[in-house]
């Protein structure tokens, strides 16, 4: 299944894309995707209630705006140097263990929403990645069971001030956390949808031009990993966001180096999660 939220800023409701490509508006359902919506299997409780409602339920134009396609969750959790090629074009050594860092809430958007250049930027960067969506409390949980936490899976792109992250002093959450620093979607695809997300294709294009084109195959640490890895440190509660790292191909690894300007068009995405797409803008 593929969850959706849809309408403007802030007053976004919830829908799926049904099997005909159609976006559907499932607010009769009565829920939107929270975390309490995951915690108390609203997955299963929204199929079943679509087997005998579906066909009452109101088509949404495709005009429409997309908006992030899960109410906000407790904390987006992202794992930096997690591609072994991404790790050297950083001039980075490979970690030997998980690098961990948050992102704000408040960075969430839309999957075709602008990105905003932020005030006294000057290194704003791209990243797709994969994202995880967590269905169930964890905590200490066992790589071996670290799947069934899953819930399903969305595009993010971790967008990023490189100068605000690396040569400012302080974590890595000051060049993580701007406005609109965090597209989601287009959908989350259900962890049901997916035989192996160690084997996804995923890219992004800038100006029409790929720049990200690799496979999670690549990932140092696998979703199993990361999973247990992180629960050994917090609780991560239904709904729940990890963003398991970029490939190689970002502007700060290249030479030159190549930067975000307004204008700019970004295009991303992820097989079978659709195709993200965010112009670029200044802060005013």
């Amino acid at each position: 299944m593929k969850l959706i939220r849809f309408g403007q800023s802030g007053q976004e409701k919830p829908g799926i894309i049904d099997g005909n490509g159609d976006r559907i508006d499932v607010s009769s359902f009565g829920e939107d995707f929270t975390e309490e919506f995951f915690e108390t299997d609203g997955i299963s409780r929204l199929r079943t209630w679509l087997s005998k409602s579906a066909n009452n339920c109101p088509k949404v134009s495709k005009e429409t705006r997309l908006g992030p396609p899960l109410c906000r969750p407790s904390k987006i959790i992202c794992v930096g140097l997690n591609y072994a090629k991404h790790a050297k074009e950083s001039g980075m050594q490979l970690p030997t263990e998980p690098v961990l860092f948050f992102k704000a809430t408040s960075a969430i958007c839309g999957p075709n929403d602008d990105v905003i250049i932020p005030k006294n930027s000057v290194k704003t960067d791209w990243e797709v990645e994969l994202a995880v969506v967590i269905g169930k409390r964890a905590s200490y949980v066992l790589e071996s069971e670290a799947m069934d936490f899953v819930a399903g899976y969305t595009i993010h792109n971790d967008v990023s001030e490189r100068e605000f992250q690396l040569e400012r002093e302080g974590q890595w959450v000051k060049g993580k956390s701007n406005d609109t620093f965090a597209p989601l979607g287009p959908w989350i695809l259900t962890a049901d949808e997916i035989d192996n997300p160690s084997n996804l294709n995923l890219w992004l294009k800038l100006n029409g031009e790929t720049m990200q084109n690799s496979n999670t195959s690549d990932m140092v640490f696998k979703i199993p990993e990361l999973i247990s890895y992180i629960s050994q440190f917090m609780t991560l509660l239904p709904g729940d966001v990890i963003s398991t790292g970029t490939p190689f191909g970002v502007g700060l690894g290249l030479d030159p180096q190549r930067y975000l300007v307004p204008g700019d068009v970004m295009e991303l995405g992820i097989d079978g999660m659709g195709v993200g797409k965010q112009k670029v803008i200044a802060y005013q």
